[in-house]
């Protein structure tokens, strides 16, 4: 009897290992391979989106010039000619512009140039304007005007500065509210660059808003402490279209050289700014020194940069290339070292700006009247500066 039910508990465990065996072979193991998971979620998505180096954000501008983000994400960008478009978070450009601002002039590099937004939005949505107008008979000026933004659109003009020199060349127009240590949003104060307006003479003239950077309120008024009791903050410029600060409050600027001059064909700068100091032009140029002028950190020497947009991300300033066509990169590794992107990729590059995603959003300027336009230009890039 024993001997039996031993037999029978042996059959058992043999057949219950020949059904275990059976089954587990139904049983689906994880995979291996990554394509084999589930897919990625939005969030994941949007990772996979950055690990490209460049991509297409939006097109079919005209000589864009400068860019805004908006709060909520969205681009406000001007384009030359006096338009102020919107451009929608996933690239889309509205048919209709912001605004269309007629006064603006046009000719050659004037026009409707850099735009800023008030540092406290939410509670005051301004946006500031910097373009080309004529003065009496046929004369050109420039001037800063503020608007509010209200349903998509701009209304409400008002002047914050004007009476800068102009000419169809040598116009400046960058605006950015810079970090200077007041206590709250509304007391940052606004920067501008100007050109010597084809007069070089302008820009040693510490009475004249020409070859400038200018330092006044978010109302315009001359900031306390600028060095010469009015909007000059720095001199000696040629025709400064950048700036950036760095991480720790320093600002830093590009400007065109003479492309051309007695000393080469470019002499384009890269400059630490500092208040009331003078930087040279016309008196000084490249390697040149002169007591009481400071040189520029890097020049382009015989090479031509064209130095528009710049901005700073993690140790490095990213600046627009027109002539150059490139992205430039300066790198701090020890001292300022020169890395060029894109090379003759994509053409004439004007606005660089960081958004609030850490790419960086860059603007072809193609249709100038100096590039070669390309299909769907001019366009807005979308450069994950993690990836050069």
């Amino acid at each position: 009897m024993n001997r039996l039910f031993g037999l029978i508990l042996v059959v058992l465990i043999i057949l219950g290992g020949l059904w275990f065996i059976n089954n587990s072979r139904s049983i689906k193991t994880p995979s291996l391979n990554p394509k084999a998971q589930p897919g990625p979620s939005i969030g994941q998505a949007d990772e996979k989106s950055k690990g490209e180096a460049v991509s297409v954000f939006a097109k079919n501008l005209e000589v864009p010039w400068a860019i805004a983000f908006l709060p909520d994400g969205r681009l406000l960008v001007t384009e030359r000619a006096g338009r102020v478009r919107l451009v929608e978070n996933d690239g889309t450009l509205q048919s209709q512009p912001v605004i269309t601002i007629s006064e603006v002039k046009q000719t050659g590099e004037s026009g409707l140039h850099g735009i800023a937004l008030h540092p406290d939005f939410s509670t005051k949505p301004f946006v500031y304007l910097y373009y080309t107008y004529s003065s009496s008979g046929n004369n050109s000026l420039n001037k800063v005007v503020r608007y509010s933004f209200l349903n998509n659109q701009l209304t409400e003009p008002k002047i914050i500065i004007e009476g800068i020199p102009g000419a169809i060349f040598h116009d400046g127009g960058r605006v950015k509210f810079g970090p200077d240590e007041q206590s709250s949003l509304s007391d940052k104060n606004l920067y501008i660059t100007t050109g010597d307006a084809q007069n070089p003479s302008l820009s040693q003239d510490t009475s004249s808003l020409a070859g400038k950077i200018l330092r006044v309120t978010d109302e315009g008024q001359p900031v306390s402490g600028n060095p010469f009791n009015s909007p000059v903050y720095s001199y000696g410029h040629r025709n400064p279209q950048g700036i950036a600060w760095d991480s720790n409050g320093q600002l830093w600027e590009t400007e065109h050289g003479p492309s051309g001059g007695g000393l080469g064909t470019g002499n384009d700068e890269f400059n630490k700014i500092e208040v009331g100091k003078n930087y040279g032009w016309p008196e000084i140029q490249g390697d040149q020194t002169k007591t009481g002028m400071t040189p520029p950190i890097l020049h382009s020497g015989t090479d031509t940069w064209a130095p528009a947009g710049l901005a700073f991300f993690r140790n490095s300033f990213f600046f627009g290339g027109l002539r150059g066509e490139a992205l430039y990169q300066v790198k701090f590794e020890g001292g300022p070292k020169l890395v060029t992107h894109f090379k003759g990729e994509f053409g004439r590059i004007r606005e660089v700006i960081l958004g609030p995603d850490n790419m960086l959003y860059i603007t072809t300027s193609n249709k100038d009247g100096r590039g070669d336009p390309q299909a769907d230009d001019d366009k807005i890039l979308r450069v994950n500066p993690e990836k050069l």
